[in-house]
């Protein structure tokens, strides 16, 4: 039902229409098209730039180009990309960044307008990006200046096994996830003889901890769709970080260690995928990454997980109040079954944009390029690929599950993994991460740093928020509150 719901959505939205001019079409067959020219890629460090250097190796043997691959982790790429723009040493023509970072470089004039190379270039079947990725991903003041390689939204994944057995149906609540949590926590649920886990996340300081405290606070603070956002009032730009709301989201973020590995606090992102994968965990949360690395060798849950929409809460914050108040079908207009869920696009996705810097044939060779990885043909493949870092964003890796099922998933672990994919991307009340200069600062540096302390014991829950509140607030200041608002308010569509 899922499924179709998301088909008829999808296809009911009217999408960018296309030139039928194909300038810059990679063929199949060898060519010199791109002979001498010499392409400079950053990208995030495995495994999306392994992804990255296997496609440029095929796309210089197609086009004559040479693509030279360099990659950093996650904590240090966005900084490299700064350094390397606003130095003006430009070493770098093609960057794979989060779309949610591009109005840093955007502003500066960094990042080249691809909308003609788009509009000429049909071999990229735009039409075939879903419409949230064509719009809040590559978009920025009515200009494209990214092509889409990456879908990023939070999933809620749980042991179907597990649950059917004990009599459990998918967490719809973050009530539903602490008690399913709780139930299995201590158990041996792979069959090795040891005690296992009931929530399994990712909460190592300077790491991804800031993600799952937002698609927690989501479903509490934003009830009225995406353009009413969680971050900040968009006519103050007051944080929404000191609040009941925030505070419950803090509580229930907390409680999750009770039911958690002794050194969860220690692990990275790729720790809490690994713990899901090898049957050590009842309940996670991530992107797309855990239904494609879950069908590697190795895996012992395979065909035993399932993927659902984010959990909700059954009350929300009244933003005039302040006070927490219960769903109904004005508070919560877009509830399932009276829960109001706000699926949360952590980094929105990864894209691939041009420096303005290159000199005109590097820029053609470069979106050639990165059209070729995100072309149907590729990308669709990809997508499956528990080792490419690339999650579904196109409707066509929707609307046909042979690649998945040829990837190795059965029908019934497809349909809850893409119905859930279709639910959060269709949902009227998804949330987009933070899209506005130094998002970075204001997430993984402050906010992730006091949400850390918290976890740690280090802080108490209102010292955390009162520490992020007047620490927004300054960076608020420091870049100017009216600009600011202005670009938090564009990001939301409130102004185009």
């Amino acid at each position: 039902m899922l499924l179709t719901t998301l088909f008829l959505s999808v296809f009911a939205v009217s999408c960018k229409t296309t030139s039928s001019t194909d300038t810059e079409k990679v063929s199949s067959a060898p060519s010199d098209k791109f002979a001498g020219v010499n392409i400079n890629v950053i990208s995030l460090s495995k495994p999306v730039a392994a992804t990255v250097e296997k496609r440029a190796d095929e796309f210089e043997a197609l086009t004559g180009a040479k693509i030279t691959v360099k990659s950093a982790g996650y904590s240090e790429l966005y900084q490299t990309i700064l350094q390397d723009l606003t130095t003006g040493t430009n070493q770098y023509d093609v960057m794979i960044m989060t779309s949610n970072w591009m109005p840093d470089y955007i502003e500066s004039g960094y990042l080249k307008d691809l909308t003609e190379y788009v509009n000429e270039d049909s071999s990229l079947a735009w039409n075939d990006i879903a419409p949230f990725f064509q719009e809040y991903g590559p978009v920025y003041a009515n200009k494209i200046y990214a092509i889409p390689i990456d879908g990023n939204y939070h999933l809620m994944y749980y042991r179907a096994d597990l649950l059917a057995e004990a009599g459990f149906d998918p967490p719809r609540t973050w009530d539903d996830y602490l008690k399913i949590a709780k139930y299995f926590h201590g158990k041996d649920l792979n069959d090795d003889g040891e005690a296992d886990y009931g929530s399994c996340l990712s909460k190592k300081p300077g790491n991804v901890t800031y993600w799952a405290m937002w698609s927690i606070a989501a479903s509490l603070l934003q009830s009225q769709g995406t353009k009413q956002g969680v971050f900040f009032d968009p006519n103050t730009m007051k944080p929404m970080t000191n609040n009941v709301a925030f505070a419950k989201a803090l509580d229930i973020y907390k409680a999750t260690n009770e039911h958690g590995a002794p050194d969860e606090m220690e692990w990275g992102l790729n720790d809490g995928r690994q713990a899901f994968v090898s049957g050590r965990c009842a309940l996670s949360m991530d992107h797309g990454d855990i239904g494609t690395l879950a069908l590697l060798s190795g895996s012992k849950v395979k065909d035993k997980f399932g993927t659902t929409i984010m959990p909700g809460s059954t009350e929300v914050l009244n933003w005039e109040t302040g006070e927490l108040v219960q769903c109904d079908k004005f508070t919560c207009p877009f509830a399932i079954n009276g829960v109001n869920h706000a699926p949360f696009t952590a980094a929105i996705g990864w894209v691939g944009t041009i420096n303005t810097a290159a000199e005109p044939e590097v820029q053609a060779a470069g979106a050639t390029f990165i059209s070729y990885i995100s072309q149907p043909d590729r990308s669709n493949i990809d997508v499956t690929n528990g080792r490419s870092g690339m999650n579904p964003y196109r409707i066509s890796q929707f609307s046909d599950s042979q690649n998945w099922i040829a990837a190795g998933m059965t029908p019934a672990v497809a349909s809850t993994y893409l119905g859930a994919i279709g639910a959060s991307l269709n949902s009227p009340n998804m949330v987009l991460d933070l899209t506005i200069p130094r998002n970075y600062n204001y997430q993984r540096e402050l906010l992730d740093a006091a949400v850390s302390d918290f976890l740690a014991g280090k802080i108490s829950r209102d010292e955390a928020m009162v520490r992020i509140t007047q620490e927004w607030e300054n960076l608020t200041n420091e870049m100017g509150r009216d600009a600011q608002k202005t670009f938090y308010q564009k990001s939301l569509g409130l102004e185009r």
